[in-house]
């Protein structure tokens, strides 16, 4: 029995064909990406919904000046403080200066630059 004759399995390997065909063209749209790209904005919105509880409004301001600048700092931070919260070692909600002290123990020292002129 050649399988070129059998018009059902021809219909089917064209198919099958056709779809593997869609899952490559660029314009088409990947469930696998889709989900992967939900799961991240749901990661993401959880993780800001947290910081907002964790954080005084002025911490959070301080913080997205931050993450404008310099957004893997900021970065670093986020993750502390999510850390500490999941610990338990927050008491309440961490405030502008708590912020600040938090920067210094993460940000790297500033090495200081001095210019002579001769």
């Amino acid at each position: 029995m050649a399988y070129e004759s059998d018009p059902e399995l021809a219909e089917l390997r064209r198919r099958r064909v056709q779809q593997i065909q869609e899952m490559q063209s660029p314009g088409a749209p990947n469930p696998y990406a889709q989900a992967q790209q939900a799961e991240m904005e749901r990661r993401e919105a959880e993780r800001s919904e947290m910081l907002r509880r964790l954080l005084t409004p002025e911490a959070r301001e301080r913080l997205g000046r931050i993450r404008l600048a310099k957004p893997e700092v900021a970065q670093a931070v986020e993750q502390q403080v999510i850390a500490l919260a999941a610990s338990g070692r927050l008491q309440r909600q961490i405030d502008d200066a708590t912020l600040r002290a938090l920067l210094e123990r993460i940000m790297p020292e500033r090495r200081e630059i001095k210019i002579t002129r001769r």
